[in-house]
């Protein structure tokens, strides 16, 4: 999985002058990536209000009911449906009694990062809506969630009632940063693996971060440090885990310290680890090049079992680059 996306910046040859040519070229992927970043975070300040309020639900259709087309609508990017979207699966017109067929892959489920809401994932969900998925849903948690735990057992909830609305079996999820962990916690500790196909997770702290010590005031995030009682828990044996694990790790990632700590390492889960070089943080849902490894990553064939000992970190020498 990778994809270069070429670039010639004009401070190139100025660069190349002042700075030994390694350090260099460290420097100027560095300040691409931090210009990238406070473009992505002024964008997101601006869309933030769209994503407070939940995610409008689609009311089930009685079985016989007939189907009304008649307002089909438009898949916005921003997590909104129609009704008739929801129950055919797609935006464009037909006849006022015809039932498209069920789609065969299913839904994505996508869960924001701490302080966040659904708006971060507007480029994402409109790449994977182009790309053929058409169910998809953002879920948000509250910003005064204190538990990751607790986070987690609402997410199966919302899980169930996905799951029950759609008629699928599962669903995939896309978590970021905060998101994947608490998918993760859900998946391994609450039985989450029935409901779930694939976890990829974006610049998650798997293994715990020591970023911003300040934070340390924060339940949640004493939560995300290294040794605390949620991450021991997910280091615990799941020798019949059946979800597969897609974990995308930035080796420019401000708020993972270590950075592989956004990587998964357990020795009974089957986990594919992708570098991403070239961006930050805040980039990981919103990128192109990104967007692309997910559905990659969401349309792969199930991997057939494999022993134990050769599941985890089959993939660290994949990655996506970006710079």
């Amino acid at each position: 999985m990778k994809v270069t996306r070429a670039v010639s910046p004009l401070l190139l040859p100025l660069c190349q002058r002042l700075l030994p040519g390694r350090l260099a070229g460290l420097s100027l992927t560095l300040l691409k990536a931090t210009a990238l970043e406070i473009a992505i975070l002024a964008g997101h300040l601006l869309l933030y209000p769209t994503g407070i309020t939940p995610e409008r639900r689609p009311t089930p259709t009685p079985p016989g009911t007939p189907t009304d087309l008649t307002d089909t609508g438009s898949r916005t990017g921003k997590g909104t449906h129609t009704d008739a979207d929801s129950r055919t699966g797609t935006g464009s017109g037909a006849s006022d009694t015809t039932r498209l067929p069920t789609p065969t892959r299913p839904p994505v489920v996508l869960l924001h990062g701490f302080i966040d809401n659904r708006s971060v994932f507007v480029m994402l969900r409109r790449s994977l809506a182009q790309h053929g998925r058409q169910q998809i849903e953002s879920l948000n948690y509250s910003p005064l969630t204190c538990d990751i735990r607790t986070a987690a057992e609402l997410l199966g909830r919302h899980i169930e009632e996905i799951c029950e609305r759609t008629g699928r079996p599962e669903v995939d999820i896309v978590g970021h940063s905060l998101g994947g962990l608490i998918a993760r916690y859900y998946v391994q500790c609450l039985g989450g693996d029935v409901r779930v196909r694939t976890l990829v997770t974006l610049g998650t702290p798997h293994s715990g971060t020591r970023v911003v010590p300040l934070m340390n005031a924060h339940p949640i995030v004493r939560q995300m440090r290294p040794g605390s009682g949620v991450l021991d828990e997910l280091c615990q044996p799941a020798p019949h885990c059946r979800t597969r694990f897609v974990s995308f790790w930035s080796d420019l990632d401000q708020l993972m310290d270590p950075l592989e700590t956004a990587c998964i390492e357990h020795p009974d889960l089957l986990v594919q680890n992708v570098r991403v070089s070239g961006i930050g943080h805040l980039a990981l849902p919103v990128h192109p090049a990104v967007a692309a490894g997910i559905r990659q990553a969401l349309d792969a064939e199930e991997t057939e079992a494999r022993p134990a000992a050769a599941r985890a970190d089959t993939a660290r020498a994949d990655g996506v680059t970006v710079a």
